[in-house]
C-alpha cells in the first residue's frame, strides 16, 4: 500500500487506503469569509486560533492553513499563521496558496514535513513548485488540470494526474509524496460528476498507485441540505478510493459518514472509534446501581 506520511514535530499522519480517512480540518481560509479576511489582513488572528482548536477538537487529523487575501502581504500572513497554528496544536499542516513565494515563507518556518496545496499540470507551475517540495522535503497536492483547463473527461484528468508524478518522480520526489485532487464539480451543474471522481479515484488507486483529497463541499454547491450530500459523497468516493479530504469536522453528518466508511473498509477494528464517538452515555446513576449489583453478586458467592 502506498503510505503518505506528514508529520508535525510531535505528530504523524499516514494517509493510505488501509488507513483510516484523514479528515483535513477547512475553516482556515478567508476565501468567501469577509470579516476573517479582514482580520487577517489586519494582523488579528484570534478567529484563526479559535477555528484551528475547535476543528481539531472535533476531530481533524490535519489542518489546511490558507491566507489568499487579495493586496495582503500572503507571504507574511501564511509564515505568522503556520507558527500560530503549529504553536496550539500538534497536528500537522497543509499549507495552501497560489503564489510560491508563500508557500516557501510557510515552508520555512514550518516544523515537521508538510503538505503544500498545491501544484497543477501546467509547465509553469511545475518548474517553480516541485523544486520547492524537494528542497523542504515536503509532501504535495497535485491538482488535475492543466494549461487547457479543467477537462470533464476523468480519463484526461487521469492523464494530468499522471504526468504530475512523473514531473515529480524527475525532481527525485516518490510517489508516495504526492497526493492527487482529482477535481470534484458540482453535480448540481453536472449530473455526472459523482461518477466521473469515482472513475477517476479507482484509477488513482489501481493504476497509479497514489493517495488522493479534495474539496469535499464542492460536490454539493448550488444544492439544498449541502450536509446529507456531502456525506453520501464522502462515503461513495471512501469506497473508490479517496484517502483524504479538507472538510469541517464541525459538520456532523459529514463525520459520520467518514467514519462509517471506515467501519465499512475494515479500517475500525471492532467499530471502537464509532462505538467511542456514538455511544450513549449511561443513564444518571445507572454507575452506583451496577456497582450495588456487582456487590450483590460477590455477597452471595461468598
Amino acid at each position: 500500500m502506498t503510505r503518505t506520511v506528514i508529520s508535525s514535530a510531535t505528530k504523524e499522519v499516514i494517509i493510505s487506503v488501509d488507513q483510516p480517512f484523514v479528515i483535513i480540518g477547512e475553516r482556515i481560509n478567508p476565501t468567501g469569509r469577509k470579516l476573517l479576511a479582514a482580520e487577517m489582513a489586519d494582523g488579528d488572528y484570534s478567529r484563526v486560533e479559535a477555528d484551528a482548536l475547535a476543528q481539531v477538537a472535533a476531530g481533524a487529523h490535519m489542518r489546511d492553513v490558507n491566507a489568499g487575501i487579495p493586496l495582503a502581504d500572503e507571504p507574511k500572513i501564511l509564515a505568522e499563521c503556520v507558527e500560530l497554528v503549529q504553536s496550539l496544536t500538534n497536528v500537522p499542516l497543509s499549507i495552501d496558496s497560489s503564489i510560491v513565494a508563500a508557500l516557501e515563507s510557510g515552508l520555512a518556518v514550518y516544523k515537521g514535513k508538510a503538505l503544500v496545496n498545491s501544484v497543477t499540470g501546467e509547465e509553469e507551475r511545475l518548474e517553480t513548485v516541485l523544486p520547492l517540495i524537494k528542497k523542504y522535503g515536503a509532501a504535495v497536492v497535485g491538482i488535475s488540470n492543466d494549461e487547457t483547463g479543467i477537462s470533464e473527461d476523468p480519463d484526461v484528468r487521469f492523464e494530468v494526474a499522471k504526468k504530475i508524478v512523473e514531473h515529480a518522480a524527475d525532481y527525485g520526489i516518490p510517489a508516495e509524496d504526492v497526493v492527487i485532487d482529482p477535481l470534484v464539480m458540482p453535480v448540481g451543474a453536472i449530473n455526472d460528476a459523482g461518477r466521473q471522481v469515482a472513475h477517476i479515484l479507482r484509477r488513482l488507486r489501481d493504476e497509479l498507485k497514489v493517495n488522493s483529497t479534495c474539496g469535499a463541499s464542492n460536490f454539493s454547491f448550488g444544492l439544498p441540505n449541502r450536509h446529507g450530500m456531502n456525506a453520501a459523497f464522502l462515503s461513495m468516493s471512501i469506497g473508490a478510493g479517496l484517502t483524504s479530504a479538507i472538510t469541517n469536522p464541525l459538520h456532523d453528518p459529514e463525520m459520520q459518514a467518514i467514519k462509517g466508511a471506515d467501519v465499512f473498509m475494515g479500517r475500525d477494528p471492532n467499530c471502537k472509534d464509532w462505538i467511542k464517538k456514538y455511544r450513549e452515555p449511561a443513564p444518571e446513576g445507572a454507575e452506583g446501581d451496577n456497582a450495588r449489583r456487582r456487590e450483590g453478586r460477590r455477597r452471595r458467592r461468598a
